[in-house]
């Protein structure tokens, strides 16, 4: 049986731990989501490119979906459906004037400062409406 803490200080430590666990899956989150668009992106720019250079038609996407499906069966997202969808992805944001935002060209050490103030709008979210989104924790 454990011993129950009544410190006066207790509680405000609780709760910066708790606040601490929230940021810290709130930037897990954010870098997955950011990763798996990149990814999908790139997947999108792969086929373009295929398809331009060596002459592939729409048939590789079916094939490549199966391959994918085949290769990592326990994920999901390679459906010949999201294979469009990655490739129309990479055709709507293929222009390289997109990628060359002032928040690219950061240094990562500034990127990561969390004391950085992010000169968009997008880059501040209501960590409220995350905790609300997210699954309560056992």
């Amino acid at each position: 049986m454990t011993k129950a803490v009544f410190h006066p200080e207790y509680p405000a430590f609780l709760a910066a731990l708790k606040e601490r666990i929230l940021h810290a899956r709130t930037t897990a989150a954010r870098a997955v989501n950011r990763e798996l668009a990149l990814l999908y992106w790139d997947i999108g720019r792969a086929i373009v490119e295929k398809q331009q250079l060596l002459g592939w038609g729409e048939s590789v996407i079916d094939r490549l979906s199966a391959d994918l499906m085949a290769a990592f069966p326990h994920m999901s997202g390679f459906s010949p459906r999201n294979m469009r969808d990655m490739k129309r992805f990479y055709l709507a944001y293929s222009d390289e004037s997109i990628w060359r935002q002032p928040v690219a060209k950061m240094s990562k050490s500034l990127a990561s400062d969390q004391n950085q103030i992010w000169p968009q709008a997008v880059a501040k979210v209501d960590e409220n409406a995350v905790r609300a989104a997210l699954p309560p924790r056992r």
